[in-house]
């Protein structure tokens, strides 16, 4: 009879741990990748971050090197080519980082440039306190000649959806208008003829069912929703996130 082979634990792909495609996907994560990122965040951040994108290969590498599928030497070839990249962009007062390794986006993340104080945040009965509705009529007012994209789309469904706290697109709302206004500019050729921020953000605050005080967890969800759509990863000067943005930050001061 012949013996079976012991099974050999399988090595942790990028794929398994971020949201990759292609080559990067299929390949174990190696020490001197987890080693590259790890250098950056300590340059940009100044430290590794907990939890953060070089800690989880960190982590994956340690097992791949444990089971004998990489070297602790060794570095992926898409990595070696094309780096471990981490870029930032002050939006509103908050620094938003992303992080990509081999041309490939595997962390993305927003912290405050100013630091928060311990009283809690205002609430929707401050009369003080800007809504996320105020927010995005300031929106209007700063970017409104902006046609509408996919990337302010997804800002104000974030938005909307924060500000409703049901977790879904309201029917007949304005993100449903927005996501409608950005489908046709797509197919509209002249600017001129195109939809504009203003044509869904006047009135924001009645047209909502219902508003809430911008917090900084709602900045960071907008922002993220914003830049998450846009192929340069940035925000657009006065518009929706950059609006929310400094609205949370006031409220907080």
């Amino acid at each position: 009879m012949s013996q079976e082979q012991p099974h050999r634990p399988e090595a942790v792909k990028y794929g398994d741990v971020f949201q990759v495609s292609g080559e990067l996907a299929s390949k174990p994560i190696a020490p001197q990748d987890a080693a590259i990122l790890q250098s950056a965040e300590n340059v940009v951040i100044g430290q590794t971050l907990k939890g953060g994108p070089a800690a989880v290969m960190q982590s994956a590498a340690d097992i791949n090197e444990r089971i004998g599928v990489v070297g602790h030497e060794d570095m992926t070839k898409v990595v070696k080519d094309q780096g471990a990249v981490i870029s930032e962009a002050d939006i509103g007062g908050y620094r938003f980082i992303t992080e990509a390794v081999g041309g490939q986006v595997v962390g993305r993340y927003g912290v405050p440039e100013v630091k928060m104080t311990a009283s809690p945040p205002a609430s929707a009965q401050d009369p003080d306190a800007i809504t996320i509705g105020e927010a995005l009529e300031a929106t209007a007012l700063s970017a409104g000649d902006k046609p509408i994209d996919a990337s302010d789309a997804a800002a104000i469904q974030a938005a909307e959806i924060r500000a409703t706290g049901l977790g879904h697109v309201v029917p007949g709302g304005i993100a449903a208008e927005a996501q409608a206004a950005a489908a046709r500019n797509v197919l509209t050729t002249k600017d001129e003829e195109k939809s504009k921020l203003s044509d869904v953000l006047n009135d924001a605050t009645d047209k909502l069912i219902s508003d809430k005080a911008v917090t900084r967890e709602d900045a960071e969800g907008v922002i993220s929703a914003e830049i998450r759509n846009k192929a340069d990863l940035t925000a657009h000067p006065g518009g929706v996130a950059a609006s929310v943005a400094a609205a949370a930050r006031l409220n907080q001061s």
